[in-house]
């Protein structure tokens, strides 16, 4: 009997909006005040600063998507890179324990949102909430992505809504930067605010691991990444700038909830639709993070990684329901069990250092030789620049644990 494998179902239209839906979620609803206490009214040029930090690292999954198209795809970049099973595994395990634990705290955090529509329980929410979740995941990739698509498109109109209610605000754009005093501390607060707001473009990595499951995969993966981190750009710059526009930084800085705060005070109504909006994002987020984290936990076990059982794939549905399964199970196990803030900052650790190995793994395959035709393209000295910069973000987090304590 011929193995089952993985469905391509995926074409470039629903990889942009899978990639929008990993990288545009629940963080920028909160994050944009606290990079605007830190950039101040150069807000827009830390998102701009975060979106070029990002980009060195995008396009260099861009290429090695192309190069090798599989998932678990960075344990297979730094397998091919370095020629060692062990880090191979060590990498694909941290990977989907990333995923994991994201999703995890992003299922605890949506308690408090649908406890505003519907008064339930939390215990029985998080319950609920991962399982349905896993269902979809289960259910097929399309229809998954699918849905997923449609939360993207739904959380990505909110903040596009949000821009054009304030959009008056943008005439003022010319004064405003007239009024910057370009000098050592205005550069300082970019600086600051740009490695705040890199972490909101994190999640275009996650498209490599459904790459078995997306058509033409060698043309379309590198184009899907490029209008994903280009997209995300747009929304988030042009967000910030109406934002600061609108409220002192030092007010943004202050809220607890910055969108919904922007939009009462500039159009005067009601902004209750947007916590609604953030249940979409949530759920969106912690849905991708399962369908990402158990195609890692498939391409392992497919590899010899992980045991054979973990590979199989339902001849109907053609997903990994075995790996699903195992991921919604720790998922479950995470909310429940588990206080998630310290495991976040383990996950935001573990991706630069996943980062950085990626990119010197496509260093060492560019030195030894060309791409297949038809395969994204970077310069050589992209993957170096993306492994230094991952690399200080990393350090500049150990010096930030190792450091005093702090309320933040």
């Amino acid at each position: 009997m011929p193995e089952v494998e993985l469905k391509r179902a995926l074409g470039l239209p629903l990889l942009v909006l899978y990639g929008l839906g990993t990288t545009i979620g629940a963080g920028i609803f909160a994050l944009l005040g606290k990079v605007a206490g830190e950039a101040g009214m150069a807000t827009p040029l830390a998102f701009l600063l975060a979106a070029a930090l990002a980009g060195l690292s995008a396009f260099s999954f861009a290429e090695l998507a192309g190069r090798l198209p599989f998932s678990a795809g960075e344990a297979v970049y730094v397998r091919e890179g370095f020629g060692s099973d062990l880090l191979a595994r060590l990498v694909g395990l941290a990977v989907a324990a990333a995923g994991i634990v994201s999703a995890a705290a992003i299922a605890k955090a949506s308690v408090g949102y649908i406890a505003v529509f519907l008064p339930v329980p939390g215990l029985a929410t998080v319950v609920v909430v991962i399982l349905l979740l896993g269902l979809i995941a289960a259910w097929g990739i399309a229809e998954s992505v699918t849905l997923a698509a449609l939360f993207t498109l739904i959380e990505a109109g909110c903040l596009v809504f949000v821009i054009l209610s304030l959009g008056d605000n943008l005439a003022e754009t010319g004064p405003a930067l007239a009024a910057l005093e370009w000098n050592g501390a205005l550069w300082t607060g970019v600086l600051a605010g740009g490695f705040l707001a890199f972490y909101a473009f994190l999640g275009f990595e996650d498209m490599v691991n459904v790459a078995e499951e997306v058509r033409d995969v060698a043309r379309v993966m590198g184009r899907a990444i490029a209008l994903t981190l280009v997209l995300t750009t747009l929304i988030y710059v042009a967000l910030a700038l109406v934002a600061v526009l609108e409220m002192a930084p030092a007010e943004l800085a202050a809220s607890g909830a910055p969108l919904a705060d922007l939009y009462r005070l500039g159009t005067g109504r009601d902004p209750g639709f947007i916590a609604l909006i953030s249940i979409f994002a949530i759920l969106n987020g912690a849905l991708i993070q399962i369908i990402m984290a158990s195609r890692v936990v498939y391409g392992l076990a497919r590899r010899g990684l992980l045991p054979a059982g973990l590979a199989q794939v339902h001849p109907g549905r053609r997903t990994p329901l075995r790996a699903t399964a195992l991921v919604v199970g720790v998922v479950l196990v995470l909310a429940l069990g588990f206080p998630i803030e310290g495991l976040a900052r383990l996950t935001s650790g573990l991706t630069l250092a996943i980062f950085a190995l990626v990119n010197l793994a496509l260093w060492r395959l560019k030195r030894r030789g060309p791409p297949p035709a038809g395969v994204f393209v970077v310069p050589w000295a992209l993957p170096v620049l993306g492994a230094v910069v991952s690399l200080g973000f990393l350090a500049l987090a150990l010096v930030e644990a190792l450091g005093p304590g702090t309320d933040g």
